[in-house]
C-alpha cells in the first residue's frame, strides 16, 4: 500500500470539483509532486500535523507562515471559544473590532488607524488603492510577492485574465537596488503613487537601504508601503519595521496576525487612513469576531512571551546546522541558505545537467518520507522545540548526501518516484 494512498484518492476526488484540487496554488500538486507527497492534512497540534493516511510530520511550512504560535494554540483557542459563545458576525460591529484595532496600533510603529480584510491580498490591494487615491497617481513599484489581485499578479507570468492596461501600471524592482528605483522615477516622473515592498525576504537589506529608499520615495511625492503579511509579528512584535527601525507610510498585515484565523489589515498614518472613508474597502466578513478574538490573543502572546525572539533563536540553530551540513556534504554549488532566522529558505541551484526543479523534487520526496513537511522554507513557530530542530537537521544529514550522490552519479531522475515539478512563477 502506498504511503499516500488516501491522500491520492482524496486528490482525485477533489479534482472533480475544485480546480487544482485545492484553494491555493502553493498547496497544490504543482508544489507537492504527486506520487511522493501528502496532499491532505487531517489535523494539527503544536508543531506537528497528520495527513489523511495517518503519517505524522514536523511542519516547517506552517500553512505558508500563517501559523506563528503553533497549531491549536491553547490561548488562541480559548479566546475563540469565548467569542463563539457570543457569536461570529452581526448586523452591527462588535467591540472586539475596536479592541483588536487598538492592539495593532499599540504594537505596529506605522499604525495609527486600521482597516481589516481577510487575506493578505486584500490588505496589499487596499494599500495600493489608498496610495493611488492619496497621490492622484496610477503607477506602482513592487518588490516581492504581493498576492493574487490584478494590480500585482498582472506584472508576473501568471497574468492570464488581467488587462494589459492594468499590468502596465505595475513595475517590479529588485531588492537592494536603489538605482533601479531611481531609474523608474526618472522614466516616469510624477507618475508613481507608491513603492510597495517586502521589507525583507531572501536577503537582508544592505546598510542604509531602507532609509535611503524611504527618502527617495518621499522626494518623488510617492508613498512607501511595507508588505508585512509574513514579517509582521514574526521578525519583531511590531514587524520588520520595528526590527529595522524604518517606519513606512502604510503597511499590510496578515498571516501571523491571528495564528491561522483569516484576518488581514491595512494600517498607517491617520491622514492617509482617513481616506478609507471615501476609498471603497469594505467586507461583510471584515469584522468577523472569531478572527478578531484570535488576533488579540495572538498579539498578546507575541508580546508577552517574546515570540519573535524565540523564533529567531530556533531559526539560528536551523541556519547554522544546515550551513554546516552543506559544507560537510560538499554541496555548496547546489544548496545554499538565505533569509531571516524565523523565515529562512533552502535555495537549490541548477547543477550537473539537472534543473533546480528536478533536484527539489527529489529533495521533497525524501523529506516527506522522513516526516518533515516543507517546501524548502523554514517557517519557525513558537511550538517548535530544540528537539524538532534536531530532527530536521538529522533528516537533512540523511537527504543531502542522497542528493549529492544522485546528482554526481547521474541517476537523479531514476531516483524519482514521480514526475519532476514544473515552475509556477518566480515570486522573489
Amino acid at each position: 500500500m502506498s504511503r499516500y494512498e488516501q491522500s491520492e484518492k482524496m486528490l482525485d476526488r477533489a479534482l472533480r470539483t475544485i480546480p487544482l484540487g485545492t484553494q491555493t496554488f502553493s498547496k497544490s500538486h504543482t508544489q507537492y509532486p504527486r506520487g511522493v507527497s501528502p496532499h491532505f492534512v487531517e489535523r494539527g497540534e503544536g508543531s506537528r500535523v497528520w495527513d489523511v493516511d495517518g503519517n505524522e510530520y514536523i511542519d516547517f511550512s506552517n500553512s505558508l507562515a500563517a501559523v506563528t504560535l503553533g497549531y491549536g494554540d491553547p490561548d488562541v483557542t480559548a479566546a475563540v471559544t469565548r467569542q463563539l459563545a457570543q457569536g461570529v458576525i452581526f448586523t452591527l460591529s462588535h467591540p472586539t473590532e475596536v479592541a483588536c484595532a487598538e492592539k495593532i496600533v499599540e504594537m505596529v510603529p506605522c499604525a495609527e488607524m486600521v482597516r481589516f480584510g481577510k487575506n493578505g491580498s486584500d490588505a496589499t490591494a487596499g494599500a495600493v488603492r489608498l496610495a493611488r487615491a492619496y497621490t492622484g497617481r496610477n503607477r506602482v513599484m513592487a518588490c516581492g510577492y504581493h498576492g493574487w489581485q490584478d494590480w500585482y499578479i498582472g506584472s508576473t507570468s501568471r497574468n492570464r485574465g488581467v488587462p494589459r492596461a492594468l499590468s502596465d501600471l505595475t513595475h517590479p524592482v529588485p531588492y537592494n537596488d536603489i538605482d533601479a528605483v531611481l531609474g523608474l522615477f526618472r522614466s516616469h516622473p510624477g507618475e508613481f503613487a507608491a513603492l510597495i515592498m517586502e521589507p525583507m525576504n531572501l536577503v537582508w537589506p544592505r546598510p542604509g537601504y531602507l532609509n535611503e529608499l524611504k527618502e527617495l520615495v518621499h522626494a518623488e511625492g510617492a508613498l512607501l508601503v511595507f508588505d508585512e503579511v509574513v514579517t509582521g509579528f514574526r521578525f519583531a512584535p511590531g514587524g520588520a519595521q520595528e526590527l529595522f527601525g524604518v517606519t513606512p507610510d502604510l503597511a499590510a498585515l496578515g498571516k501571523g496576525l491571528a495564528n491561522g484565523f483569516p484576518l488581514s489589515a491595512v494600517v498607517g498614518r491617520t491622514d492617509l487612513m482617513r481616506l478609507m472613508e471615501e476609498v471603497f474597502f469594505s467586507f461583510t466578513m471584515g469584522g468577523e469576531a472569531l478572527s478578531l478574538a484570535a488576533a488579540i490573543a495572538t498579539m498578546d502572546k507575541v508580546r508577552e512571551h517574546g515570540v519573535p525572539a524565540r523564533l529567531a533563536e530556533l531559526g539560528k540553530l536551523v541556519l547554522s546546522g544546515l550551513e554546516s551540513l552543506i559544507v560537510k556534504h560538499e554541496l555548496r554549488d547546489v544548496v545554499s541558505v538565505a533569509g531571516h532566522p524565523s523565515w529562512s529558505f533552502l535555495v537549490l541551484s541548477d547543477f550537473g545537467g539537472y534543473s533546480s526543479f528536478e533536484i527539489k523534487t527529489l529533495f521533497l520526496q525524501e523529506m516527506f518520507a522522513r516526516g518533515i513537511l516543507t517546501t524548502g522554507s523554514h517557517n519557525v513557530s513558537f511550538a517548535h522545540t530544540e528537539g524538532d530542530v534536531a530532527r530536521l537537521l538529522e533528516v537533512y544529514d540523511q537527504v543531502l548526501p542522497l542528493l549529492s550522490s544522485a546528482i554526481r552519479e547521474r541517476r537523479l531522475r531514476e531516483a524519482l518516484g514521480c514526475q519532476p515539478l514544473q515552475p509556477l512563477f518566480k515570486v522573489r
